[in-house]
């Protein structure tokens, strides 16, 4: 059963601030990555991406739009290699911005994915972006967002590379154990004929919950 609107955006609201704690770097994941195992790294990448839920939302609009898993190996393949650069190359050259602001132009990616699915650019007459691409740059902007998470931690000078694909690969295991579910729900759906109501409410809702994503990280930014 869908969500009325005020249910939906009643829960939003509630729950935008424990998801940006969710998301965050905590104490106990500090205490993980102290014994400096590289399978720490790999348990902390996949439990961030786990609760990735901004990534998540984002690579749920894509699925959304994709046809056959050939196509779904394509598109999450092209994000994963995106991400895996930035990710990496901005960790360890040290490259970093402020969370705020790049989490609030990932929100962007979940709205625009939304809006996308929905039409919203063929309504104002405008010529969408070539997916592939963007799904590509939002690949790039996702990962440096990890990034931006990842040197919030004090990983020392020993193994410095190594912990970083560690952290890296563990966001690949968590990416993968996050689609199965996600990738089984939505083809199952479209077997089903309430399948077209269910693909307007969540990508309205993926709008939503972008704009609201946007705002919060905005407010985060300048408070």
């Amino acid at each position: 059963m869908l969500l009325k609107p005020k249910t939906f955006l009643s829960i939003v609201f509630l729950g935008v601030p424990f998801f940006g704690f969710a998301h965050g770097v905590s104490s106990s994941d500090q205490a993980i990555l102290n014994d400096g195992n590289l399978g720490s790294y790999m348990y902390v990448g996949a439990k961030h991406m786990l609760t990735g839920y901004d990534h998540l939302l984002f690579l749920a609009g894509v699925v959304f739009y994709l046809k056959g898993f050939k196509d779904i190996i394509k598109f999450i393949t092209v994000f994963t290699i995106a991400h895996c650069i930035t990710l990496t190359g901005a960790t360890y050259l040290g490259i970093t911005a402020n969370e705020h602001l790049v989490d609030a132009v990932i929100a962007l990616s979940v709205f625009y994915k939304g809006f996308e699915n929905l039409g919203g650019f063929k309504k104002l007459n405008i010529n969408a972006s070539n997916l592939l691409f963007m799904v590509f740059f939002f690949g790039l902007i996702h990962g440096f967002g990890l990034s931006t998470r990842l040197q919030s931690f004090d990983l020392g000078v020993e193994n410095f590379l190594l912990k970083i694909l560690s952290f890296n690969f563990g966001v690949e295991i968590g990416q993968i154990l996050a689609l199965i579910p996600i990738v089984y729900l939505i083809t199952q759906w479209k077997k089903n004929k309430s399948y077209d109501a269910f693909y307007k409410a969540t990508n309205t809702y993926l709008i939503l919950i972008g704009l609201l994503l946007f705002a919060y990280q905005l407010y985060g930014y300048f408070n």
